[in-house]
């Protein structure tokens, strides 16, 4: 946040010296790009083989996956309808190279066939080197399916790819620490070069997201809780706590914790808590889906001012499908969805466009994170109770105990001094 009220009053007061200080937000973009690779192929690896043979996995993570892609699709089409509605983008200039014009003109659009043989790469280490996030996520499905299919012989191979993951989130933790000077950068460049009036489309892209995080809580969301019974108001008093950390955090992964044992103590049981609410860190985004969306399109509507050329709904859809597969297994990573972001326009848009959009909108890209991390830990959280209510298991004597003097006596009597002494403390 300081970052962000440096590099305006920089751009605003002293335009010269905010376009000057531009090569630390290449900096900060280089570091993020080298980080896609490795984390999207190591977590999407530990994401399918990590969980064993689907087959095995049973009902529940059957009925667990179905629910979240069906969840994260509306949050789609919720951050398409809302970006499309309200263009944030539109009137936004991106500063592109007489080369990448030049590509643009003379660029062919591909055939469907075209389309599906690139999806398929003849060097995972071209497409690596290339960042083509497309084949590299296909490569690694693939990978993944080889690893699970061959059992205790892909164990290494599996660890090491839990080890890379792992590397990686620290890694990208320790890009994040140049993030304030790459933001104060970033801003302090658009408004010198665009002048303040640049902050009225970065309030346009903000509201609007913040705009459809509220449509997908209340439609989509709301009526999950209803469908499934689920007691609202004690289910509010659970999820407060876990919701505020990850807002201030803007790491979902801070929140783990508290929420698994919030989702306990309302009356989950634990294994279902522990399988679907780490199993939905990976699969049930729908806070990022919808940044994803609204932003991947916001960039695209700034780049038609640059390139002449409109990026029509099938287009925006085949994105956020590809955004969807990418956005797998970053919950735990303050702002990875950068990452992302980057590498799937860099997919879809001409050489410079991408990086030029992601500039743009990474100097508010906070204000951002926090809602849909937030709203991230949510959906989680309702996930777990609606896991527990379709397998008939979840316990409403308990939901309904919640916060009171009653909920001690349940815990002791379960043998849960934990619990009990967090109920004793009141919510």
């Amino acid at each position: 946040m300081l970052g962000l009220v440096i590099g305006c009053v920089i751009g605003w007061r002293k335009p010269h010296w905010g376009t000057s200080i531009y090569f630390l937000r290449d900096i900060f973009l280089n570091l993020i790009k080298s980080v896609i690779a490795p984390l999207i192929f190591s977590t999407i690896v530990v994401g399918i083989a990590g969980g064993g043979d689907l087959k095995k996995i049973g009902r529940m993570g059957i009925k667990a996956l179905l629910y979240f892609e069906i969840v994260t699709t509306a949050a789609l089409f919720i951050g398409l309808g809302v970006v499309n509605l309200v263009k944030p983008g539109v009137g936004v200039s991106l500063a592109a190279s007489a080369n990448s014009i030049t590509q643009i003109v003379q660029a062919q659009p591909k055939g469907w066939r075209d389309t599906i043989v690139h999806i398929f790469p003849a060097s995972v280490i071209d497409s690596m080197v290339r960042g083509d996030v497309l084949q590299i996520v296909a490569f690694s499905v693939l990978f993944a399916m080889a690893v699970a299919a061959i059992g205790e012989k892909g164990a290494p191979v599996l660890r090491v790819c839990e080890s890379l993951a792992q590397v990686m989130f620290k890694f990208t933790n320790y890009v994040m620490k140049f993030a304030p000077f790459g933001i104060a950068a970033a801003i302090a460049a658009t408004i010198g070069h665009e002048g303040p009036g640049v902050l009225i489309s970065l309030g346009k892209l903000i509201l609007s997201l913040y705009l459809a995080l509220v449509i997908f809580i209340f439609v989509v969301l709301g009526a999950v809780a209803l469908i499934f019974r689920v007691p609202i108001r004690q289910f509010l008093r659970a999820v407060r706590e876990p919701c505020a950390i990850a807002f201030a955090t803007t790491s979902s992964e801070s929140a783990l914790p508290k929420a698994m044992e919030v989702m306990e103590r309302l009356g989950v049981p634990k294994g279902i808590v522990g399988f679907v609410m780490p199993t939905g860190y990976s699969f049930n985004l729908g806070g990022t889906t919808l940044y994803l969306a609204v932003a991947s399109v916001f960039v695209a509507q700034a780049a038609e001012a640059t390139t002449g050329s409109h990026f029509g709904f099938g287009s925006q859809l085949v994105m956020m499908l590809t955004l969807m597969v990418t956005s797998k297994g970053v919950a735990g990573v303050p702002r990875a969805a950068l990452v992302i972001l980057l590498g799937t326009l860099g997919s879809f848009l001409p050489p410079n466009i991408g990086p030029a959009g992601v500039a743009v909108i990474f100097g508010v890209d906070e204000l951002m994170d926090m809602g849909r991390t937030a709203i991230n830990v949510l959906g989680n959280c309702l996930a777990t109770v609606v896991v527990a209510r379709w397998e008939g298991e979840f316990d409403d004597a308990r939901a309904a105990a919640f916060g009171t003097p009653l909920e001690t006596a349940l815990d002791i009597a379960a043998g849960e001094p934990v619990f009990a002494e967090a109920a004793a403390q009141g919510d």
